[in-house]
């Protein structure tokens, strides 16, 4: 655990013994990368050569709790039960050797014991009020501390925590109710004013958070420069250098994001190699994958995106999805297993769709059967087998009524990702079979029911609706609909929430250019003409419409 490169951060805190400071500042690295089951174990290292050492203690109680990635309502009831216990006792601990602590150490133990006010679990208005209370007394520390970088640090993730991506409404850009984005984005960057300034190197947590604040925002592009420098920070830890590409794939630097991702792959490869069991890090190693995947989708790349896909695959393993009580890590593993069907849609992988075994167990990979059932209808659909595609329309349908309303996928429930799955089977399925007018009703209500989906990066559903149905309007003529829907795609309306667009991918480009093309366009076409050969250089498939569900110009292809 002390082999990994995690940058040169370092806090110094009250001991006398080097070898607890270096076990320290290993783990407050590792929490700070979001890997905290790793961190816990180099504070553990720490309290062997300083047991009594109250910021190590505070290290274990922080470490311990919820963080962006898990909060309180996504841990299992004994998951839950276990955190705070162990919070609550090591907060005590800290508290009792607070005398050999400095003063902002003995506040961020006080703040810490207001996060984890019994050693039981509560409910969920508690835990709630919980983390209010952490925040305010946060606040309180900060006022008395504010040049304290990690005081910053730790309170803006506190603000976060109370609205966990809800921090902005996708729909207007102001802050969501409840939420203290404003505030905590205001302190995030005073923190790196304050660096700059100072002519010191940017705090990794500050830069880190800066991103998660700005993600979900109208305004991705202005976490560019934390971007670019947070990946090259801390090279060993795969989720810092995975968190830039969220920013370059919001702008539409989906090569920049595919670097980032081949990074961050690498850099959990050497973790996975060490570590003993499955921890809950292996979720972070899955939606690094899953960045990948997308961006290499936009990109018009199947190779590294179907990699991806199989990499997925290969690391959620059957002993993974049925571990007891741990719903979130299980859950979410578990929809990354089902997110080849999405690649294999999107290239028009259709006879390997359709060769495909189906998961014997649907009960256990629940997301994986019904996306197999949806993918299979579509294939079938497009290669006009319509009583097979119409069968497995029926077994999606069926699965579907059978998944828990309460199971999810990241930040929406299943059944709410999977109805725009429906939406589209059932548009692509009355297309082919020539009731135009009824498709397009579906595939716009795919469009609706994904736009209002809520924010999750990458998104809940992985192939933009909006490529089938401009790709199906076109193919019957429909060039003035299609070239609003492309326009939409690409964020050159500005009618779209800011991160349902996609700047610059080669699909909605191709497609807007042959709109242009077939009303005489001159105007704006060279220069699009010009953002599309730049886009269509870099795809490793011809691309001749933007679904390959539209099959009047193109055959499918898939590696």
């Amino acid at each position: 655990m002390d082999h990994f490169n995690l940058g040169t951060y370092r806090r110094p805190i009250s001991t006398l013994s080097a070898e607890t400071q270096r076990w320290f500042d290993i783990g407050l690295n590792w929490c700070y990368g979001f890997n905290h089951e790793e961190g816990i174990k180099c504070f553990e290292k720490a309290l062997e050569t300083n047991p009594d050492c109250p910021m190590v203690h505070w290290g274990i109680a922080y470490a311990a709790g919820p963080f962006y990635n898990l909060t309180w309502k996504e841990h299992g009831e004994a998951e839950a039960d276990s955190a705070t216990k162990r919070c609550f006792e090591h907060v005590r601990l800290a508290r009792a050797n607070a005398a050999s602590a400095s003063e902002v150490e003995r506040r961020l133990i006080e703040a810490l014991a207001s996060r984890f006010q019994k050693p039981h679990r509560v409910t969920l208005p508690e835990f709630e009020q919980w983390d209010d209370a952490y925040a305010a007394a946060m606040r309180r520390v900060y006022q008395d501390f504010p040049d304290d970088h990690d005081v910053m640090a730790l309170l803006v993730e506190a603000l976060m925590m109370r609205t966990v991506r809800r921090l902005w409404n996708l729909k207007t850009g102001a802050p969501a109710a409840n939420s203290d984005v404003i505030e905590a984005l205001e302190i995030c960057e005073r923190s790196i004013r304050l660096a700059d300034e100072a002519g010191i190197a940017q705090h990794p947590a500050i830069v880190h958070l800066h991103i998660h604040l700005l993600e979900m925002s109208t305004m991705p592009e202005r976490g560019m420069r934390s971007a670019d420098l947070l990946g090259k920070m801390c090279p060993d830890a795969g989720h810092m250098n995975h968190m830039p590409g969220h920013i370059y794939v919001l702008c539409g630097e989906y090569e920049k994001a595919k670097l980032a991702s081949e990074k961050a792959v690498r850099a959990n490869d050497l973790y996975l190699a060490y570590a003993d069991e499955p921890t809950y890090y292996l979720l972070g190693c899955c939606h690094d994958l899953h960045l990948m995947m997308f961006t290499c989708m936009l990109l018009g790349q199947s190779r590294p995106a179907l990699w991806a896909a199989d990499k997925v695959r290969s690391l959620v393993t059957r002993d993974v999805v049925s571990l007891p009580d741990r719903p979130k890590l299980t859950q979410t593993v578990e929809g990354y297993h089902a997110m080849k069907s999405h690649v294999e849609v999107r290239f028009g992988c259709w006879r390997e769709i359709i060769d495909e075994p189906v998961t014997e167990e649907p009960g256990l990979y629940v997301l994986t059967a019904a996306m197999q059932h949806y993918a299979k209808g579509v294939a079938h659909a497009t290669l006009r087998n319509f009583v097979q595609a119409e069968r497995e329309r029926e077994k999606f349908h069926r699965h579907l009524e059978g998944i828990a309303p309460e199971r999810r996928f990241l930040s929406n429930p299943t059944r709410a990702s999977l109805a725009v799955g429906a939406a589209l089977l059932d548009g692509e399925l009355a297309y082919h079979q020539g009731r135009h007018d009824e498709a397009y009703g579906h595939l716009r209500q795919a469009v609706e029911l994904d736009d209002t989906l809520s924010y999750t990066e990458p998104w809940a559903w992985m192939h933009p609706p909006r490529h089938a149905l401009a790709a199906l309007l076109l193919d019957q003529g429909h060039a003035q609909e299609a070239e609003q829907v492309y326009r939409d795609d690409l964020g050159l309306s500005g009618k779209v929430q800011r991160c349902a667009q996609h700047p610059n991918n080669v699909w909605a480009l191709h497609g807007l250019v042959e709109c242009l093309k077939r009303r005489g366009e001159t105007e704006e076409l060279p220069a699009l003409q010009a953002r599309l050969a730049v886009a269509l250089a870099k795809a490793d498939v011809p691309i001749s419409s933007s679904c390959l569900c539209r099959t009047s110009v193109q055959h499918g292809c898939c590696h």
